[in-house]
């Protein structure tokens, strides 16, 4: 029955597959006339009020330049996405797929990219604003989680793992300087810290962050995982989880489902440390009235986690060119520095301000970062993220340790 339903499907979606269009991004006028009319499916991650309406206002402005209009596909796992395209090309839809652009980085650029289901390699770099990106200075642009991108994903915004207290309640001179103090904090101060639930991206960082720290040879992370090395490296890890769990919010026994989550709980006061893989998170929810304005950022003096996030096209959209024009825009100077204001999301730039026009540069040179924002300076070091298959099987190991028989 199963068989014969998926065959069914399979025949239907081939039916009704349609030709794309050729669409050649050096030819860019030729681009924006393709685009015109055309609606943009963007599957992108749907847990952030302030991201949600970004993306609102994107759509707005592409509507009126360019006669495209986005749609906000909302996830809450972008494997989600992936999965509707790997089905797609099992059943021949190799055209008229039904996604256009896909917010991504790590395991899933990389699945995308290893299944041969990504628009072909080189259009990001075509794109008439690459020009403005700084791929010199920020080589998680080009590499991501070990992964060349090869042009095949836009860069649309930076990350790093940022911690937040409030002022108000823990004592600057108390915060902790890498993962063991951390724990000894935890320890000192039990019921007061947690972490999102894997495989929520934001607990799963949490968890390579503690990996890169406890493991003496780092090297080994940046190759893929294997039977042989996964159990001696990971064992610190899981040793530290451990001792967490004993006395993390709730003893360990549930978690924050995501960040929003996690920012509540701070705000109500019942954890005293959160995190978030934005510099300006603190700042953005402060503006925004969700934390108190005695709300501060920190991180490690040896550094934390950072990576870049992309748009991809995956290799059968059904609005290429529009998928083209959009992710154009969103790597825009405008589109840019209007996404780093906290009060809208706060999410740093992948673009070399000194690359920009007068204009721009003012543009930038004019935002208020927020009084809960560090300066670059202060972000201290930026660890590599490990190869995405690490990623996959803590995941594994932490679904097998800490969630049988729940």
């Amino acid at each position: 029955m199963l068989k014969s339903t998926l065959a069914a499907a399979a025949l239907l979606l081939s039916a009704l597959a349609v030709r794309a269009e050729p669409v050649d991004p050096a030819d860019w006028d030729g681009v924006l006339a393709q685009a015109e009319g055309q609606t943009v499916y963007l599957n992108a991650w749907g847990g952030s009020e302030n991201i949600n309406a970004y993306l609102e206002w994107a759509n707005g402005e592409l509507k009126e330049r360019f006669g495209v209009t986005l749609v906000h596909v909302k996830l809450d796992d972008t494997a989600n996405a992936v999965a509707k395209v790997v089905a797609e090309k099992a059943a021949g839809r190799d055209a008229g797929g039904s996604v256009d652009l896909i917010w991504i980085n790590g395991e899933n650029f990389a699945a995308m990219k290893q299944r041969g289901l990504l628009l072909s390699p080189g259009w990001a770099e075509s794109l008439p604003n690459w020009q403005y990106v700084d791929y010199e200075n920020k080589p998680t642009i080009r590499t991501d989680f070990t992964i060349p991108v090869e042009g095949q994903a836009a860069p649309w915004g930076m990350a790093k793992l940022v911690f937040f207290y409030d002022t108000a309640r823990t004592d600057k001179a108390d915060l902790p300087e890498n993962a063991t103090e951390l724990l000894a904090w935890a320890e000192a101060n039990p019921g007061r810290f947690s972490y999102p639930q894997p495989p929520d991206f934001i607990g799963s960082s949490f968890l390579k962050q503690v990996l890169v720290e406890k493991t003496e040879d780092r090297s080994l992370l940046q190759k893929p995982a294997d039977e042989e090395t996964f159990a001696d490296v990971s064992a610190p890890l899981f040793a530290y989880l451990d001792r967490l769990h004993e006395v993390a919010w709730r003893s360990g026994r549930t978690f924050p489902e995501n960040y929003p989550a996690m920012k509540q709980l701070l705000a109500d006061g019942e954890l005293e440390i959160i995190f978030a893989f934005n510099p300006a998170e603190a700042s953005s929810a402060i503006a925004n009235g969700e934390l108190p304005d005695t709300v501060r950022s920190f991180t490690f003096p040896e550094g934390t986690l950072a990576n870049t996030h992309f748009l991809a096209i995956p290799y059968n959209a059904s609005a290429t060119a529009g998928a083209l024009v959009t992710a154009n825009f969103l790597m825009s100077p405008e589109a840019q520095a209007h996404k780093q204001d906290p009060k809208v999301w706060g999410d740093p730039t992948v673009l070399a301000v000194d690359k920009l026009p007068e204009e721009a540069r003012a543009r930038f040179a004019a935002l208020d970062l927020g009084i809960a924002t560090l300066s670059p300076a202060e972000l201290g070091p930026a660890l590599a993220e490990p190869h995405p298959s690490w990623m996959e099987r803590i995941e594994e190991e932490w679904k097998r340790r800490y969630t049988a028989g729940n």
